[in-house]
């Protein structure tokens, strides 16, 4: 069994040394407070709302400095964490990155591959499918935010053998009718249960240049059903206790299997 945390951070605009802090020191609580799967959000030591493409890279790390040693460093035990980050690549570019780490070391970046709105004039797109990275609490794939809103990428990763989706996510505080989930969440179930994948998408709080934000980190089951979420109600963290052998077996009938099943000759380019 595997205990999933997702712990909402609200990282500040123009001040990395204190988001750096934050994630590090969230990274040695949970840790030790026994989690196996810590996410983190999306852009977690830079914030978001950028005003320029020299504001982005002035926050930017790269993938092999000290500030994803430290992460390491922070990690007790066996967890696994998830965490994203702006990247400066070795081209110079800047990437909206995440990366899979333990104690060990760093495992393994995802850049971000489906850019949102604003996103588009600081970063370039990621060119490879999510990495899925075999660790001690089953198989992770990391994906970052917008990404999980493209059916045939979550259906590559469960393809390629994800147990679990881990999702750093910045959403933004849209309108909904009285009673209803986010959208986000409403994706998050269906990329779950169409592909008996759990999914783990942590969100970030606080108001950054007038945009709110959704505050609803939720962890999603194998069967589609939401496990924890937290939209709006300030509690910080979120978590779920999850069994990532029932992820591989993908029939669903006596008659039906999730893969076996597919047609992709049907489905067109």
């Amino acid at each position: 069994m595997t205990r999933v945390v997702c712990r909402t951070l609200a990282p500040r605009l123009g001040d990395p040394a204190a988001n750096q802090r934050a994630v590090v020191e969230a990274i040695a609580a949970e840790s030790a407070a026994g989690a196996d799967l810590l996410v983190l959000p999306e852009l977690a030591t830079s914030g978001y709302c950028f005003a320029s493409r020299e504001e982005a890279g002035a926050c930017a790390v790269a993938a092999d400095g000290p500030e994803l040693a430290q992460w390491c460093a922070a990690v007790h035990g066996r967890t696994v964490v998830v965490c994203g980050f702006p990247e400066r690549g070795g081209d110079g570019r800047l990437y909206n990155s995440a990366a899979l780490l333990d104690a060990g070391g760093v495992r393994a970046v995802h850049r971000k591959a489906h850019l949102w709105d604003r996103e588009t004039l600081f970063f370039t797109p990621g060119e490879s499918p999510p990495p899925v990275v075999d660790t001690a609490h089953g198989a992770v794939a990391v994906l970052i935010c917008y990404d999980l809103e493209f059916p045939e990428y979550t259906r590559r990763a469960a393809r390629d053998g994800a147990d679990l989706l881990a999702v750093p996510v910045n959403w933004p505080l849209v309108s909904r009718p009285p009673g209803e989930r986010p959208p986000e969440v409403v994706i998050a179930q269906a990329a779950a249960r169409v592909n008996r994948v759990v999914v783990a998408c942590c969100d970030r709080s606080g108001t950054e240049r007038g945009q709110a934000w959704t505050e609803g980190s939720t962890i999603v089951g194998a069967d589609g059903w939401v496990l924890s979420c937290d939209a709006r109600e300030g509690r910080g963290a979120v978590s779920a206790v999850v069994d990532p052998a029932v992820c591989r077996d993908k029939q669903l009938t006596r008659h039906n299997d999730l893969f076996a099943d597919l047609r992709p000759a049907l489905y067109g380019s």
